[in-house]
């Protein structure tokens, strides 16, 4: 039977393996954009870095408001939609590469972490940090 995520099972879900966000954003033209971006959390607060030359990060700029989807792909499935403002925080290369490679943990092999933090951790470079407004999550759903 579904039940609903909360508190902190939802935290434990949403930072469980190597899940992707699916952050959702307004293009300039009023249509939507979704780009998958490895994430981690910070309390409750989705955080993930991305380009100052991106689509997400000019979106963000004009319009704070996003989306997030993450989901678990197996049975019996589970999934969180979250709504929330999007702030940017613009850091110095040695403050982005704590986050670069914590992030880069997630996802990598071990011992390929800190090169990717280093790839990542560049002056274009700049930290996302989403705090939810709404959240809407379901495990089981499949049950």
């Amino acid at each position: 039977m579904a039940q609903p995520l909360e508190g902190t099972t939802l935290l434990e879900f949403l930072q469980a393996g190597t899940r992707t966000a699916k952050v959702a954003v307004t293009r300039k033209d009023g249509s939507a954009s979704v780009s998958p971006v490895w994430f981690v959390l910070d309390g409750e607060d989705i955080c993930f870095t991305t380009l100052n030359t991106s689509l997400k990060y000019k979106a963000i700029v004009r319009d704070p408001r996003v989306s997030v989807s993450v989901d678990e792909e197996s049975y019996p499935y589970a999934f969180a939609t979250i709504r929330g403002t999007a702030a940017i925080e613009k850091l110095t290369v040695k403050e982005l590469l704590p986050w670069a490679t914590r992030i880069a943990a997630r996802y990598v092999p071990a011992d390929q972490a800190q090169e990717f933090g280093r790839r990542n951790a560049v002056p274009e470079e700049v930290l996302i940090r989403i705090t939810p407004d709404q959240t809407f999550a379901w495990s089981g759903v499949a049950d």
